[in-house]
């Protein structure tokens, strides 16, 4: 692994130097960190990490290497998409182990992608700065000083609406199913996990831009609507907002994830507020206000909607114990989760919410 000096630079003008690892470039984006202690491929391979620079707060990152890709019908089975989506990394020791599937090192993958990397940082006490002050935006550099670190590179995204965009597929896909019936997906930034979890219903799968129309999606004459994770504000994307409020007008089942369920509050009128931090993790505590039920579930945004933000007339199904945050609404034909129910990676506690969706389609053929 390459001994070079990196640097990671913040907007409060804070500097720190470490070791660099990975490709010798810079990148921009924002610091957020993960609690994650294993995962880290799919972790890096989320399109819902777009924009942002990850610190692993796990003291050990890369143990188990990186596998060669494997895929079936075009969906991958061990990444979350077809490269890495964060922008870099910021590690307390970077490995190089490998294990029986582990074709490259962490380093290698890194440096094939083009994604800079830094060791040899306090990970301890730059997490708790952001507990503690809010998320940063920053520049990571494996490639010398630099002057003026945020000079042009933050224009390198609108982090509003652009993300989504660059992580979305560009033409609509078609995977078919044993059934001709049609479920469609709305592409914010999905994870293959999700691909495959719907898959696993029957169902043919379409999966559309982010930026389809209701009509769009209507010619495909779909018995349930998904719309993804993703990355980026909710709040500033109409066009995927008015589309999801416009098949709850069709009266159509339809399944929100993470951005997805952001959209669908939007949607009705509920109110969606950036995150002092976030939630990044794969072991956050919901739970089901009826039943009193808690799940452990994956966990991947920087917006959210509080219990007193809900939309007029609906009440949370899923909430935080942590602070409050609805994780869950399910209500006539919508069914709508903060996390990621695939958990990739994390517990399988959640994968039931792919099977209510199904159920909800079913009953609604």
């Amino acid at each position: 692994m390459s001994e070079n000096r990196a640097y990671l630079y913040l907007e409060d003008g804070t500097v720190i130097e470490g070791t660099g690892f990975g490709a010798s470039t810079h990148r921009y984006g924002e610091l957020v960190f993960s609690t994650s202690m294993n995962g880290y491929p799919e972790s890096m391979t989320d399109p819902s990490y777009k924009g942002q620079v990850l610190i692993f707060t796990h003291p050990l990152i890369g143990n188990y290497g990186i596998p060669d890709m494997v895929s079936e019908n075009g969906i991958l089975e061990n990444f979350e998409s077809e490269g890495i989506k964060t922008e870099g990394i910021v590690v307390s020791e970077a490995t190089s182990g490998r294990r029986w599937n582990g074709k490259r090192t962490l380093d290698e993958w890194m440096q094939n992608e083009g994604i800079p990397g830094i060791s040899g940082i306090d990970t301890r006490e730059l997490t708790k700065r952001i507990r503690e002050g809010g998320v940063l935006s920053c520049v990571i550099s494996n490639a010398g000083r630099i002057e003026d670190p945020f000079m042009d590179l933050s224009r390198k995204y609108d982090t509003n609406t652009g993300l989504i965009g660059s992580v979305s597929i560009k033409k609509a896909v078609v995977y078919r199913g044993r059934s001709k019936k049609t479920i469609v997906l709305v592409d914010l930034g999905v994870k293959h996990g999700i691909l495959r979890n719907l898959l696993k219903s029957g169902y043919t799968l379409a999966r559309l831009p982010h930026d389809c129309t209701a009509d769009e999606i209507m010619g495909y004459d779909p018995v349930g609507v998904v719309y993804s994770n993703g990355p980026g504000n909710p709040n500033a994307m109409k066009a995927e907002s008015n589309s999801l409020a416009a098949m709850l007008e069709y009266k159509l089942p339809v399944l929100g994830i993470c951005l997805g369920h952001q959209l669908s509050i939007a949607a009705l009128g509920g109110r969606i507020t950036k995150m002092k931090y976030g939630h990044r993790a794969v072991n956050k505590a919901v739970v089901d206000m009826k039943t009193g039920r808690g799940y452990i579930t994956t966990h991947n945004h920087g917006y959210a909607c509080y219990v007193q933000d809900m939309p007029a007339g609906r009440e949370p199904w899923l909430v935080s114990p942590d602070d409050m945050v609805v994780e869950g609404m399910r209500q006539d034909k919508l069914l709508s989760v903060q996390f990621h129910p695939e958990s990739m990676p994390g517990t399988n506690d959640t994968h039931f919410i792919f099977s209510e969706f199904e159920k909800m389609v079913r009953d609604g053929i």
